[in-house]
């Protein structure tokens, strides 16, 4: 499906499923939520890579105007629904501060590998360990995806970017993998670096060198 939709471009990618809460202080985006909410449309947060409006992004509703500041800032929470190619960018829409963007909503492929999602939980529950890091996920193990994975894996913007193109399910999941096997061992490294630097000085109770073997 191809249609019209309203941007509010960021420098942060937003997964299908994640909800995000957001504080809204330009005018442009002020009027974008307020609209928006009040005819309970959703907008588009395409990604923004190396200060330009990248070609995927993800189509967002509204879920709660949390709070509305005196000055007409707004404090929200939004929720992503799918993700979009952008065909054209509107920069100037008639009467409005904000932009638009031609998009076509690309379909997805979620059958999920409940055997690689284990293997890549227990991967992010390692790294996180190595890194002293106490996330928590918002679903029960068993319910978990590679969407409410991806963020938990220690992703650069772009390969977040990189996974949100992906469109089948096992095919992020073994991005993920891929990416959490190849991270691990440096920063496990790190760790055994760290402690080795924390112990110099000390008095070290170390076997010497049997010259009689």
């Amino acid at each position: 499906m191809t249609n019209f939709i309203p941007i509010f471009p960021l420098a942060i990618v937003v997964y299908p499923g994640e909800k995000l809460n957001l504080h809204i202080f330009e005018p442009r985006y002020k009027q974008l939520i307020t609209e928006c909410f009040a005819e309970a449309k959703s907008f588009g947060i395409p990604a923004v890579l190396k200060n330009n409006v990248a070609e995927l992004g993800t189509l967002c509703n509204i879920k709660q105007i949390v709070h509305t500041y005196e000055d007409g800032k707004l404090d929200i929470t939004v929720e992503g629904v799918h993700v979009f190619r952008v065909l054209e960018l509107v920069m100037s829409i008639p009467d409005k501060l904000y932009g638009g963007a031609i998009v076509h909503h690309l379909r997805d492929v979620s059958h999920n590998n409940k055997r690689l999602t284990v293997k890549v939980l227990a991967l992010i529950r390692e790294l996180h360990r190595l890194l002293q890091v106490n996330k928590e996920f918002s679903k029960p193990d068993e319910a978990l995806e590679s969407y409410d994975l991806a963020h938990h894996a220690g992703l650069s913007l772009e390969e977040e970017y990189e996974l949100l193109g992906l469109r089948l399910e096992s095919q992020r999941l073994e991005y993920l993998n891929r990416h959490l096997n190849k991270i691990l061992p440096v920063i496990s490294g790190t760790e055994n670096l760290k402690e080795k630097i924390k112990l110099n000085g000390h008095f070290k109770a170390l076997k010497g060198f049997n010259f009689d073997l």
